[in-house]
Protein backbone atom coordinates (compact mmCIF):
# COMPACT_ATOMS: atom_id res chain seq x y z
CA UNK A 1 0.00 0.00 0.00
CA UNK A 2 1.97 3.06 -0.95
CA UNK A 3 1.85 6.45 1.28
CA UNK A 4 1.25 10.37 1.04
CA UNK A 5 3.59 11.28 4.31
CA UNK A 6 2.64 8.67 6.41
CA UNK A 7 -1.21 8.38 5.48
CA UNK A 8 -2.01 4.98 3.40
CA UNK A 9 -3.46 5.18 -0.08
CA UNK A 10 -6.55 2.63 -0.18
CA UNK A 11 -6.94 1.21 -3.48
CA UNK A 12 -5.87 -0.10 -6.33
CA UNK A 13 -3.02 1.69 -7.63
CA UNK A 14 -2.05 0.25 -10.74
CA UNK A 15 -5.75 1.96 -11.52
CA UNK A 16 -5.05 3.34 -14.91
CA UNK A 17 -7.15 6.14 -16.56
CA UNK A 18 -7.94 9.29 -19.02
CA UNK A 19 -8.98 11.44 -16.26
CA UNK A 20 -8.83 11.51 -12.55
CA UNK A 21 -11.55 13.73 -9.87
CA UNK A 22 -10.45 14.97 -6.84
CA UNK A 23 -13.11 14.93 -4.35
CA UNK A 24 -12.48 16.43 -0.87
CA UNK A 25 -14.62 15.64 1.56
CA UNK A 26 -15.33 16.48 5.63
CA UNK A 27 -18.76 14.90 6.59
CA UNK A 28 -20.25 14.16 3.02
CA UNK A 29 -21.89 10.84 3.84
CA UNK A 30 -25.26 12.25 2.60
CA UNK A 31 -23.75 12.90 -0.72
CA UNK A 32 -20.73 11.33 -1.61
CA UNK A 33 -22.52 7.48 -2.91
CA UNK A 34 -24.95 9.43 -5.27
CA UNK A 35 -22.10 11.92 -6.55
CA UNK A 36 -19.49 8.46 -6.98
CA UNK A 37 -22.25 6.76 -8.97
CA UNK A 38 -23.05 9.44 -10.91
CA UNK A 39 -19.52 9.53 -11.92
CA UNK A 40 -19.54 6.51 -12.77
CA UNK A 41 -22.15 6.35 -15.11
CA UNK A 42 -20.45 9.21 -16.75
CA UNK A 43 -18.56 6.51 -19.47
CA UNK A 44 -15.43 7.58 -19.09
CA UNK A 45 -12.38 6.06 -18.49
CA UNK A 46 -12.13 7.92 -15.06
CA UNK A 47 -10.30 6.73 -11.67
CA UNK A 48 -11.72 8.74 -8.35
CA UNK A 49 -10.18 9.97 -5.61
CA UNK A 50 -11.36 10.57 -2.14
CA UNK A 51 -9.61 12.71 -0.24
CA UNK A 52 -11.35 12.54 3.62
CA UNK A 53 -9.97 14.61 6.11
CA UNK A 54 -11.28 12.10 8.73
CA UNK A 55 -14.84 12.91 9.11
CA UNK A 56 -17.14 12.08 11.99
CA UNK A 57 -19.56 11.04 9.97
CA UNK A 58 -17.81 7.93 8.48
CA UNK A 59 -17.45 8.89 4.76
CA UNK A 60 -14.57 7.39 4.42
CA UNK A 61 -16.51 4.06 5.25
CA UNK A 62 -19.08 5.08 2.57
CA UNK A 63 -16.42 5.39 0.33
CA UNK A 64 -14.86 1.99 1.38
CA UNK A 65 -17.80 0.17 0.45
CA UNK A 66 -18.25 1.72 -3.23
CA UNK A 67 -14.59 0.35 -3.54
CA UNK A 68 -16.09 -2.96 -3.16
CA UNK A 69 -18.24 -2.13 -6.33
CA UNK A 70 -15.36 -0.29 -8.03
CA UNK A 71 -12.07 -0.61 -8.95
CA UNK A 72 -10.97 2.67 -9.90
CA UNK A 73 -11.84 4.39 -6.43
CA UNK A 74 -8.95 5.24 -4.21
CA UNK A 75 -9.29 6.85 -0.87
CA UNK A 76 -6.59 8.71 1.15
CA UNK A 77 -7.91 9.73 4.77
CA UNK A 78 -6.05 11.81 6.39
CA UNK A 79 -5.73 12.68 10.13
CA UNK A 80 -7.55 16.15 10.72
CA UNK A 81 -9.37 18.66 8.96
CA UNK A 82 -6.38 20.50 6.98
CA UNK A 83 -8.11 22.55 4.10
CA UNK A 84 -9.19 22.56 0.65
CA UNK A 85 -5.64 23.87 -0.56
CA UNK A 86 -3.87 20.84 0.96
CA UNK A 87 -6.47 18.36 -0.11
CA UNK A 88 -5.91 19.39 -3.95
CA UNK A 89 -2.26 19.53 -3.81
CA UNK A 90 -2.43 15.70 -2.14
CA UNK A 91 -4.41 15.04 -4.91
CA UNK A 92 -2.54 16.34 -7.49
CA UNK A 93 0.30 14.36 -5.73
CA UNK A 94 -1.29 11.27 -5.61
CA UNK A 95 -2.60 10.90 -9.51
CA UNK A 96 1.00 12.28 -10.61
CA UNK A 97 2.81 9.41 -8.40
CA UNK A 98 0.55 6.34 -10.01
CA UNK A 99 2.66 4.32 -12.39
CA UNK A 100 -0.05 5.12 -15.01
CA UNK A 101 -0.83 9.27 -14.25
CA UNK A 102 -4.44 10.33 -15.96
CA UNK A 103 -4.12 12.73 -18.79
CA UNK A 104 -5.90 15.29 -17.23
CA UNK A 105 -7.73 16.01 -13.42
CA UNK A 106 -10.51 17.52 -12.84
CA UNK A 107 -11.53 19.08 -9.22
CA UNK A 108 -14.69 19.71 -8.17
CA UNK A 109 -16.93 19.58 -4.84
CA UNK A 110 -18.51 16.72 -3.30
CA UNK A 111 -21.96 18.49 -2.10
CA UNK A 112 -23.58 18.79 -5.40
CA UNK A 113 -22.92 22.60 -5.94
CA UNK A 114 -20.99 21.10 -9.20
CA UNK A 115 -23.08 18.58 -11.41
CA UNK A 116 -20.89 15.90 -12.45
CA UNK A 117 -22.45 16.05 -15.87
CA UNK A 118 -20.15 19.24 -16.77
CA UNK A 119 -17.50 17.10 -16.59
CA UNK A 120 -16.89 16.03 -20.06
CA UNK A 121 -17.08 19.62 -21.16
CA UNK A 122 -14.42 20.55 -19.36
CA UNK A 123 -12.26 17.64 -20.49
CA UNK A 124 -13.25 18.51 -24.13
CA UNK A 125 -10.82 21.83 -24.01
CA UNK A 126 -7.95 20.25 -22.75
CA UNK A 127 -7.88 17.33 -25.43
CA UNK A 128 -8.21 20.48 -27.55
CA UNK A 129 -4.00 22.17 -25.94
CA UNK A 130 -5.70 23.75 -23.34
CA UNK A 131 -3.90 23.24 -20.05
CA UNK A 132 -6.48 24.49 -17.22
CA UNK A 133 -10.22 24.61 -18.23
CA UNK A 134 -12.71 26.29 -15.44
CA UNK A 135 -16.02 25.54 -14.95
CA UNK A 136 -17.52 29.30 -15.00
CA UNK A 137 -20.28 30.69 -13.24
CA UNK A 138 -19.63 34.04 -14.75
CA UNK A 139 -19.04 33.93 -18.08
CA UNK A 140 -22.19 33.37 -21.07
CA UNK A 141 -24.06 30.66 -19.99
CA UNK A 142 -23.00 30.09 -16.44
CA UNK A 143 -24.88 30.91 -13.50
CA UNK A 144 -25.34 30.79 -9.82
CA UNK A 145 -28.64 29.54 -8.28
CA UNK A 146 -30.11 31.10 -5.01
CA UNK A 147 -27.16 33.13 -4.01
CA UNK A 148 -27.91 36.20 -1.76
CA UNK A 149 -26.73 39.37 -3.29
CA UNK A 150 -24.40 39.83 -0.56
CA UNK A 151 -22.42 36.50 -2.04
CA UNK A 152 -22.87 37.59 -5.20
CA UNK A 153 -21.16 41.00 -4.76
CA UNK A 154 -18.09 39.40 -2.47
CA UNK A 155 -17.61 36.88 -5.11
CA UNK A 156 -17.34 39.43 -8.34
CA UNK A 157 -15.12 41.92 -5.93
CA UNK A 158 -12.56 38.70 -5.17
CA UNK A 159 -12.63 37.66 -8.57
CA UNK A 160 -12.37 41.57 -9.69
CA UNK A 161 -9.61 41.93 -7.09
CA UNK A 162 -7.43 38.56 -8.48
CA UNK A 163 -7.98 39.55 -12.49
CA UNK A 164 -6.45 42.82 -11.89
CA UNK A 165 -3.29 41.23 -10.37
CA UNK A 166 -2.75 38.46 -12.49
CA UNK A 167 -3.88 39.91 -15.81
CA UNK A 168 -5.27 36.68 -17.57
CA UNK A 169 -8.12 37.53 -19.33
CA UNK A 170 -10.74 35.14 -16.85
CA UNK A 171 -14.41 35.64 -16.03
CA UNK A 172 -14.07 33.29 -12.65
CA UNK A 173 -10.92 33.33 -10.87
CA UNK A 174 -12.37 31.43 -7.77
CA UNK A 175 -14.68 28.39 -9.31
CA UNK A 176 -13.59 24.57 -7.58
CA UNK A 177 -14.66 23.39 -10.67
CA UNK A 178 -12.04 22.37 -12.95
CA UNK A 179 -9.99 20.26 -15.53
CA UNK A 180 -6.12 20.41 -15.38
CA UNK A 181 -3.69 18.49 -17.77
CA UNK A 182 -1.10 16.44 -16.01
CA UNK A 183 1.93 18.43 -17.91
CA UNK A 184 0.81 21.75 -16.15
CA UNK A 185 -0.03 20.26 -12.90
CA UNK A 186 3.92 18.64 -12.76
CA UNK A 187 4.86 22.84 -13.83
CA UNK A 188 3.41 24.39 -10.76
CA UNK A 189 3.20 21.15 -8.04
CA UNK A 190 6.21 22.55 -6.71
CA UNK A 191 5.27 26.52 -6.24
CA UNK A 192 1.80 25.33 -4.89
CA UNK A 193 1.92 26.15 -0.97
CA UNK A 194 -1.90 27.38 -0.79
CA UNK A 195 -3.53 25.98 2.58
CA UNK A 196 -7.80 26.81 1.98
CA UNK A 197 -9.33 28.35 -0.63
CA UNK A 198 -6.86 30.66 -2.25
CA UNK A 199 -5.61 27.76 -4.07
CA UNK A 200 -8.00 28.75 -7.01
CA UNK A 201 -6.11 32.43 -7.31
CA UNK A 202 -3.08 30.11 -6.56
CA UNK A 203 -3.11 27.58 -9.99
CA UNK A 204 -4.27 30.26 -12.21
CA UNK A 205 -1.30 32.63 -11.26
CA UNK A 206 1.14 29.49 -11.76
CA UNK A 207 -0.54 28.66 -15.16
CA UNK A 208 -0.46 32.49 -15.97
CA UNK A 209 3.14 32.54 -14.82
CA UNK A 210 4.30 29.95 -17.72
CA UNK A 211 2.30 31.05 -20.59
CA UNK A 212 -0.46 27.75 -19.93
CA UNK A 213 -3.17 28.05 -22.22
CA UNK A 214 -6.63 28.91 -19.78
CA UNK A 215 -10.11 28.87 -20.90
CA UNK A 216 -13.40 28.96 -19.30
CA UNK A 217 -16.86 27.04 -20.04
CA UNK A 218 -20.08 27.24 -18.20
CA UNK A 219 -21.39 25.90 -15.21
CA UNK A 220 -24.41 26.34 -13.15
CA UNK A 221 -23.46 26.33 -9.33
CA UNK A 222 -26.40 25.42 -7.36
CA UNK A 223 -26.22 25.35 -3.41
CA UNK A 224 -25.70 22.58 -1.25
CA UNK A 225 -28.63 20.02 -1.20
CA UNK A 226 -27.67 18.36 1.83
CA UNK A 227 -25.40 18.81 4.33
CA UNK A 228 -24.06 22.32 6.03
CA UNK A 229 -21.22 24.33 4.26
CA UNK A 230 -17.74 23.86 5.64
CA UNK A 231 -15.99 27.01 5.05
CA UNK A 232 -14.80 27.95 8.36
CA UNK A 233 -14.22 31.87 9.83
CA UNK A 234 -10.56 31.23 9.50
CA UNK A 235 -10.65 30.02 5.74
CA UNK A 236 -12.32 32.91 4.90
CA UNK A 237 -10.02 34.93 6.72
CA UNK A 238 -7.13 33.26 5.33
CA UNK A 239 -8.10 32.97 1.44
CA UNK A 240 -8.74 36.90 1.66
CA UNK A 241 -5.67 37.75 3.41
CA UNK A 242 -4.61 36.22 0.31
CA UNK A 243 -5.98 38.23 -2.36
CA UNK A 244 -5.78 41.53 -0.32
CA UNK A 245 -1.69 41.32 0.93
CA UNK A 246 0.36 38.33 -0.38
CA UNK A 247 -1.04 38.69 -3.90
CA UNK A 248 -1.11 42.44 -3.82
CA UNK A 249 2.59 42.85 -2.58
CA UNK A 250 4.38 40.10 -4.31
CA UNK A 251 6.76 41.89 -6.63
CA UNK A 252 6.86 39.24 -9.55
CA UNK A 253 3.01 39.32 -10.75
CA UNK A 254 3.90 41.12 -14.49
CA UNK A 255 0.81 43.55 -15.07
CA UNK A 256 0.32 44.18 -18.72
CA UNK A 257 -1.06 48.09 -18.84
CA UNK A 258 -0.88 51.32 -17.23
CA UNK A 259 -4.61 50.52 -16.10
CA UNK A 260 -3.27 47.27 -14.58
CA UNK A 261 -0.67 49.33 -12.59
CA UNK A 262 -2.90 51.88 -11.14
CA UNK A 263 -5.29 48.85 -10.28
CA UNK A 264 -2.30 47.61 -8.19
CA UNK A 265 -1.68 50.76 -6.74
CA UNK A 266 -5.01 51.60 -5.58
CA UNK A 267 -5.32 48.02 -4.19
CA UNK A 268 -1.64 48.45 -2.27
CA UNK A 269 -2.61 51.72 -0.92
CA UNK A 270 -5.86 50.13 0.54
CA UNK A 271 -3.90 46.82 1.98
CA UNK A 272 -1.59 49.18 3.91
CA UNK A 273 -4.73 51.34 5.58
CA UNK A 274 -6.87 48.76 5.48
CA UNK A 275 -8.10 48.41 9.31
CA UNK A 276 -7.97 44.89 11.27
CA UNK A 277 -11.32 45.88 12.20
CA UNK A 278 -12.92 46.86 8.89
CA UNK A 279 -10.68 43.52 7.76
CA UNK A 280 -12.58 40.80 10.06
CA UNK A 281 -15.58 42.96 9.14
CA UNK A 282 -15.33 41.46 5.49
CA UNK A 283 -14.25 37.76 6.89
CA UNK A 284 -17.14 38.09 8.70
CA UNK A 285 -19.58 38.95 6.06
CA UNK A 286 -18.20 36.21 3.83
CA UNK A 287 -18.42 33.72 6.01
CA UNK A 288 -21.72 34.13 6.92
CA UNK A 289 -22.45 34.19 3.15
CA UNK A 290 -20.74 31.18 2.37
CA UNK A 291 -18.71 33.58 -0.18
CA UNK A 292 -16.30 32.45 -2.95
Amino acid sequence: MATMGFVPIEGNLEVKSDVGVILPTYCEGANVEKLVQQIENLNLNVSILVIDDSSPDHTAETVRKLQRRHENILLLVRPRKSGLGTAITDGFKVFLSLKSPPKCIVTMDADYSHNPKDIPKLMGPVKKGYSLVIGSRYCEGGGAVDWSIVRLVISKVANLIASSLIGEKLNDYTSGMRCYSAKMVSAVIGDLHSETYEIQIETIRQAHLRSFKIGEVPIIFTNRKKGKSKLSFNEIKQFLSYIFFKAILHTDVKLENTSHSIVKTCFCLSGVYLTPLMFNGLVSVASRHAVI
